[in-house]
């Protein structure tokens, strides 16, 4: 197929698909009609695995324009195939943006703007006479549609589609839709609902069932049944059966939770605006972009994605973010500068009411109705993406299920042989041609064993049970074994690594321009008039909700620590004055008097003439993590004059002040305080001019009002590390396991935290890369700064002050030896990734803080550690982590909301304890799905070798020895070795994460030689002896009594021609059967991942019975056993000499899994010369190669710019 006619949907997203079109061809048709009939349907079953052969083995290749099936393969690693069909839809035009009379009478109101080119219109205008016909197709839940301009498919997402600004949202789309509009737009964007269609469980069931194990199954058993061996057969159906309906059961109720939980709510009520006064309810699903609705006063759960354009809203978006903290959401701004630019969701989310998230309250002035205008519906909306990523997960991408098939290719290999040997020895012997095609085949149903998939996955039930035992909840059980594999895991600090609330640990006001000495209480009377208690009562975002004040916790703690009342207007009070009524912050009653007897004018950061203490917020601006701060504009009663007063980060506000009101020891200060790990917030505050009125406050822009400040002083806020975080940390820096932190906090807090739970350690140094984006002609750099603990704290923005560095990079060899740790911003990642992309590998080799990182670049950096061949870890408490918990290997939310449902894993303990107990189970499962499948692995080449020697004879296993063996031996051996709890400890050793691995195959090998030896030998040996004879009926090798040789003889005359009952049958099935155990309890292995196998009671009672059951028929025959099982009488010599044989073989497989365990691996290197093969994974060869770059890490104080990334020039600091 040519590149030419490969066509990108979705280009640059995570849904990326390469696209082909097809149409169909009869002639193509005709020959797999023919093809399926004359295969039994088998060719339609591999058409139907294989969706791309399926498309160009029934169609011919065409152009996207005409094609009626498309063929789209995903551009990620996994290249997964499908197939759509295309509809054609009839539509009045051709773009749900297009602009244009619906009828000729009707003139569209205000508000439908023109948004499409004139080509468009007239299109439009044109589509009356005529429908347009559109070709669309519906992919994982959404509709693309055909565009004649480029030629390819389309996804329409919403408002966002026709590049909105701000100020064009309100100018444009602020009056709301006609009816006739709404339902062309809903041509395209269909009905405003996520769907969650649970399937019949006839559908799931056809699903299940045609999965390619359960064909071979029902290959299987047709085949034993024309052999009449039906009571295998049917305990195969039975245990198939039970398998098919677990699995239907799980799925089922999977899919009916998630649809219960996007049922609640979807659908709702709501006020529309048509024209511009006109109001009428409506369904939420009818709702299209552009829609403006109204939110009442009492709240809503949002059904679409919706951006505010008046008034103001308190929301929960836990849904979401998993952060119950409500936040205020205000209105998209209409001038500045902001509104010339285009509206973004991810960009303008402080202005945007997601789906199914809780609008708590409203607020809005003078009568005016709090409106916003729908941008996405459906499953475009934020929670229709997550839903949508829970219905088509991406695969999991594990070596271990690779591997599996490839080991089953190898056993379909071996069964090739056995299929060859079996035909060519029959036909020698001329044997009926019936019976040849039975047992030919009957060789690859051995070689392929049918319980695998269930024994595989009773390893990863039985984790999944110790894991809800210790409060860990898992969604996606196959996840399990990875978790055994990592060997990074990312951490979130705030409410992860540290208690979610920070408590006030003390201030430090300014008295005569220096510090004065550290306070613990802010609530003292003598405060009360202070700018400095003024700006921690007023300078916040909290509000009341239900009479609980409610907001951001830090914000919570420093205004709780006045002891000031918050009051807000009522709604009768904003609908009685015209200007808006501010919230009002006053101290409590009792400490006026006293505050005012005081001298208003003691000290010169006290407020003169005071003549009330109530405060007016009159205007904020929210916190900025970009800025790093936020402000207020209040009025004190009685004043003439406004204030402003700051908060932020200390550097960012010290930066705002003017010098003179900074004191001297500032630096110093706040690296005492950074160094403990406090976090430090700073104040200041600014009188305004008396002229400014109210009015134009509210236009004024921050940047005016955040400038020229006094410096008031610090506040000390104490993050306390969680008690569990330092001994995990350390358990898992023990087991090899590296850990970085992923935080959205700031750069010192970060780096101060890390060195406090051991994540860096004291002795180690953190080179902060501060990167800076390209300016004014000058390419983008990165500067490299050194700190040192304890000597040093180096600040967000600022360069290290040059004497702390000198002496650091004395000898090359010394940094070498020393450990090291990068520190790196969100900014500087941004910029890395952009302008340095040949460092973004080698940082995140080393780097062990990334500080303020936005959601997305988490999981970016996620997506860094996995292109360098990481296993990822990561655990968060839901809020921003949400894309990185779903995309990393194993994500582990500490969150019990709806937004753990897009992680793995969700922990009920709120502490990273739950990091190691899934690592040491993850490991646990991984093992026994290796002893496991080693297990079955052998016990298929055991059966297969008992057969293949029997075949030579003409003889085979009898239908109850084959029954016993795989229900009675297998079946219970194979789910009772899965029983093995964890190991108590993480080992410094990583479990293999590969089957075709050297020692696991060596390991495989040499039990299956010692297997054949040995049933070759017996083989042999029986007959060699002096009583062995070609066995019939009246055969009397052990003297048996006549009454039991004539029952004997009357059970057998029916199966004669079977040749079951001989000497060389009896031998075999008791050596095989003792070997099944013997391999079984070998590679049952314990320590270091898995407790010992003394500790896992069923698998020994299931050993000992089965050993004990055995010895017993064998040593001492009972007729009616022998009878069923079909095995014959053996004289009792013979029966010590088996039992020699077994004893030796099981000593013999013992000391060769404890010889490969030690000495394989060396073995296996010795025997290939690989002793200095460089290592497999990326990030260790890039590892043993910056061990040999003398200038990495870069030297203290230099700058390393883009257009020359190898120079590092020493910049002055």
């Amino acid at each position: 197929m040519k590149t030419g006619e490969v066509k990108i949907i979705n280009k640059g997203l995570e849904d990326e698909m390469e696209v082909w079109g097809y149409r169909p061809c009869l002639w193509k048709m005709v020959l797999v009609g023919m093809g399926a009939v004359c295969s039994g349907g088998l060719l339609l079953l591999l058409l139907y695995w294989l969706p791309e052969w399926g498309v160009k083995g029934t169609c011919t290749h065409t152009s996207l324009r005409d094609a009626r099936t498309l063929l789209l393969r995903t551009t990620d690693e996994f290249r997964q195939w499908f197939r759509a069909k295309v509809h054609v839809m009839l539509a009045p035009g051709r773009k749900p943006f297009d602009s244009f009379n619906l009828q000729s009478t009707a003139q569209l109101p205000n508000g439908d703007g023109d948004h499409g080119v004139s080509a468009e219109e007239h299109h439009g205008k044109f589509a009356q006479r005529q429908p347009a016909q559109i070709h669309y197709f519906t992919h994982h839940s959404t509709k693309y549609y055909w565009n004649d301009e480029t030629h390819n498919f389309e996804l329409y997402k919403g408002l966002e589609d026709v590049n909105v600004s701000c100020a064009s949202v309100h100018s444009d789309h602020s009056s709301g839709l006609s009816k006739m509009l709404q339902d062309y737009r809903r041509l395209f964007f269909g009905e405003n609902e996520i769907a969650v269609r649970v399937p019949s469980l006839f559908k799931l069931l056809i699903k299940e069932v045609l999965n390619p194990f359960y064909i071979f199954q029902l290959f299987s058993v047709i085949l034993w049944s024309a052999e009449d061996y039906y009571y295998y057969a049917t305990a195969i159906v039975f245990m198939s059966v039970i398998s098919i309906a677990t699995s239907l059961y799980t799925i089922k109720k999977q899919y009916v939770m998630l649809h219960d939980m996007v049922a609640a709510h979807s659908v709702v009520r709501v006020s529309v605006c048509r024209g511009n006064k006109d109001i009428e309810e409506a369904m939420s699903t009818e709702l299209v972009p552009g829609d403006v609705v109204i939110i009442p006063v009492n709240g809503m759960i949002m059904p679409c994605d919706a951006v505010l354009i008046h008034g103001t809203c308190i929301v929960n978006e836990s849904m979401l973010t998993g952060e119950s903290v409500p936040v205020t959401k205000t209105s998209l701004p209409s001038l500045g500068e902001e509104a010339a630019r285009r509206y973004n969701m991810e960009e303008h989310k402080r202005y945007t009411l997601f789906c199914g998230t809780h609008v708590i309250q409203t607020r809005f002035y003078t009568g005016e109705l709090v409106k916003a205008v729908v941008v996405r519906t459906g499953f475009s909306t934020e929670k229709g993406h997550l839903v949508r990523s829970i219905l088509y997960p991406k695969p999991t991408d594990f070596k271990l299920y690779r591997d599996a098939y490839l080991f089953l290719l190898c056993l379909v290999g071996v069964a090739g042989i056995g299929f060859i040997y079996t035909i060519v020895l029959s036909i020698m012997n001329k044997v009926p041609a019936k019976t040849i095609i039975i047992e030919s085949l009957d060789i690859i149903t051995i070689t392929v064993p049918p319980a695998l998939p269930a024994a595989m996955t009773a390893g990863i039930v039985y984790a999944q049970r110790r894991l809800k035992r210790v409060g860990i909840f898992c969604i996606s059980p196959q996840r399990i074994n990875m978790c055994g594999q990592l060997n990074l895991v990312c951490f979130d600090k705030t409410g992860t690594l540290t208690e979610d609330g920070l408590d006030l640990w003390g201030i430090q006001r300014i008295e005569d321009g220096s510090f004065s000495p550290p306070e613990s209480e802010a609530a003292k009377e003598s405060l009360v008039n202070s700018a400095f208690v003024a700006c921690m009562a007023t300078c916040h975002s909290l509000t009341k909700i239900e009479g609980e004040l409610s907001g951001d916790p830090l914000d919570l703690k420093m205004f709780s620590a006045t002891g000031w009342i918050l009051e807000e207007p009522t709604e009768e009070e904003t609908a009685l004055h015209n200007p808006i009524m501010p919230t009002v912050v006053r101290p409590p009653k009792h400490a006026i008097p006293e505050a005012s007897q005081s001298n208003p004018l003691t000290q010169n950061m006290e407020l003169s003439e005071v003549s009330s203490c109530e405060i007016g917020i009159v205007r904020q601006f929210p916190f900025s993590s970009a800025l790093q701060r936020m402000s207020v504009v209040v009025r004190r009663l009685g004043e003439r004059h406004m204030d402003a007063y700051l908060k932020g980060a200390p550097e960012i506000v010290a930066n705002l002040c003017k010098q003179h009101t900074v004191p001297q020891s500032f630096t110093e200060t706040l690296e005492t305080y950074t160094r403990q790990g406090f976090r430090v917030i700073a104040l200041a505050h600014r009188q305004l001019e008396s002229k400014l009125s109210w009015h134009k406050v509210q236009s004024l822009s921050r940047d005016l009002i955040e400038t020229n400040m006094e410096f008031l002083g610090l506040i000390i806020m104490q993050n306390k590390i969680k008690q569990e975080t330092a001994g995990v940390l350390c358990e898992l820096r023990k087991a090899n396991i590296r850990t970085l932190m992923v935080t959205g906090d700031n750069m010192l807090t970060a780096i101060s935290v890390a060195r406090d739970c051991g994540m860096v350690r004291a002795h180690e140094k953190v080179i902060i890369a501060d990167a800076v984006p390209p300016k004014d002609f000058q390419s983008a750099s990165i500067t490299w700064h050194y700190t040192e603990n304890p000597a040093q704290v180096v600040k967000d923005n600022q360069t290290v002050e040059i004497n702390l560095e000198e002496g650091m990079y004395d000898k090359k060899q010394t940094l070498q030896e020393q450990s090291y740790h990068f520190a790196v911003s969100g900014r500087a990642f941004a910029v890395i990734t952009e302008h340095f992309p040949h460092l973004v590998q080698k940082l995140v080799l080393r780097a062990t803080v990334f500080a303020r990182m936005a959601p997305d670049q988490k999981t970016q950096l996620v997506e860094v550690l996995q292109s360098i061949d990481y296993t990822v870890g990561m655990c968060g408490d839901g809020a921003n982590d949400c894309g990185a918990l779903k995309r990393a290997h194993s994500g582990i939310s500490l969150s019990e909301l709806e937004a753990s449902v897009a992680s793995p894993f969700t922990s009920s303990t709120s502490n990273i304890s739950c990091v190691p107990n899934l690592i040491r189970e993850g490991r646990a499962a991984l093992i026994t799905s290796f002893c496991v499948f080693k297990f079955m692995a052998l016990y298929s080449i055991i059966q297969y070798l008992s057969v293949t020697l029997l075949y030579s004879i003409l003889s085979n296993l009898g239908d109850f020895q084959f029954l016993f063996i795989d229900i009675a031996i297998i079946l219970i051996i194979a789910f009772t070795m899965s029983l093995n709890p964890a190991w108590k400890d993480l080992v410094w050793r990583r479990p293999p994460s590969s089957l075709i691995s050297g020692p696991l195959l060596c390991s495989v090998l040499t039990q299956i030689l010692t297997c054949l030896v040995f049933q070759v030998l017996a083989f042999l040996l029986v007959r060699q002896q002096s009583w062995y004879e070609i066995w019939t009926p009246q055969s009397d090798a052990c003297n048996v009594s006549s009454s039991s040789l004539s029952h004997s003889q009357n059970t057998t005359s029916p199966h004669d021609h079977k040749n079951i009952r001989n000497y060389e049958n009896t031998t075999l099935f008791y050596v095989s059967s003792f070997q099944y155990l013997a391999v079984a309890i070998v590679f049952s292995k314990g320590k270091p991942f898995r407790q010992p196998i003394y500790k896992n009671w069923p698998f020994m009672l299931s050993c000992i019975g089965l050993y004990t059951f055995l010895l017993l028929i064998m040593l001492y025959p009972i007729p009616a056993i022998d009878s069923f099982l079909e095995i014959v009488c053996v004289p009792h010599d013979w029966r010590i000499t088996l039992v020699v044989i077994v004893i030796v073989n099981a000593a013999v497989s013992f000391m060769l899994e404890v010889a490969n365990d030690r000495w394989g691996s060396s073995f296996l290197s010795w025997l290939f010369c690989q002793r200095n093969k460089a290592p497999s994974v990326r990030y260790m060869h890039l590892a043993l190669e910056l061990q040999d770059d003398s200038d990495w890490p870069p030297r203290p104080s230099t700058v390393t710019y883009a257009s020359d990334p190898q120079s590092h020039i020493s910049a002055p600091l």
